[in-house]
């Protein structure tokens, strides 16, 4: 997923890769006389081999630190030069990739690109940092709104869902008990459907999770869930047998998240 900041009046493009933020080194050079060459002058430097080196063995099993011992003792000299593929390429690095294409160059993780943003100017890494936490702080609100707006349509089909079972499976003569057994019976029914099993075998393999199978949903099962209950509602005015509706439901489970699944919309819901 692509985003853009406006810093200074340069576009920058930020990229999620691997569920982390990486920022393009090559936009942020775009304000400056020297352009992207900085970029190899900033690798090259031997500070930023080092703070590049260090992030790399904090976040990166597969850092290969005997070339990274190499580069260090090369670093430094007169003769060394040394490109952001170069760095990738010898030391297996993951904190800088380069993208190929129009709207490609150089990206950082995050904190790998605010370090070069100093490097450039204490002013424009300010601003950086300042356009960047924005976008964050735009997305988390986006998020926040959008479950809850999901919350709000689960919580009254849910209701839709309990009416219906009071009216058409609880006998008068229940106790508040017995009832409460019934819908217990009836939210695990909905629970198999989509998930494969009870809410009590979920707690079962999974005894050191804090919640229930529902707090652990993903967004495209929290969306399903929510149709299913209307659906199930409908199947019990019916008069649909328990066995019927759930063979019924786990068919509408699988068709939906398969659409869910290649939706762009909710692609992009799970992504924010």
């Amino acid at each position: 997923m692509k985003k853009e900041i406006e810093v200074k009046g340069v576009k920058v493009q930020v990229l999620i890769k691997e569920k982390s933020d990486y920022i393009s080194l090559t936009d942020m050079t775009f304000g400056f006389r020297e352009g992207s060459g900085l970029i190899g002058k900033w690798i090259s430097n031997k500070n930023t081999i080092e703070y590049l080196g260090i992030w790399e063995q904090i976040h990166n099993v597969n850092f290969n630190y005997p070339e990274f011992g190499v580069i260090g003792k090369e670093a430094g000299t007169n003769r060394f030069i040394m490109s952001a593929g170069q760095w990738i390429e010898r030391t297996k690095a993951i904190g800088l990739f380069v993208k190929p294409g129009r709207y490609g160059g150089t990206f950082a993780n995050k904190d790998l690109a605010f370090h070069f943003a100093m490097w450039l100017s204490p002013e424009f890494q300010l601003y950086l940092v300042s356009e960047f936490q924005r976008l964050k702080e735009g997305e988390s609100n986006q998020h926040n709104l959008q479950w809850s707006v999901q919350r709000v349509i689960s919580k009254i089909n849910y209701q839709i869902h309990t009416d219906s079972i009071k009216e058409n499976l609880i006998p008068i003569s229940l106790t508040k008990e017995q009832a409460k057994m019934i819908y217990a019976n009836e939210a695990d029914l909905l629970n198999v459907a989509i998930f494969g099993m009870t809410a009590q075998e979920w707690k079962n393999l999974n005894p050191a999770v804090n919640g229930n199978i529902r707090d652990q949903a993903t967004l495209e099962q929290l969306v399903v869930l929510s149709n299913m209950e209307s659906i199930n509602a409908l199947l019990i005015q019916q008069n649909f047998t328990s066995e019927e509706r759930i063979l019924q439901l786990n068919q509408v489970a699988i068709s939906q998240i398969k659409s869910l699944l290649t939706a762009k919309g909710v692609k992009f819901l799970g992504e924010v």
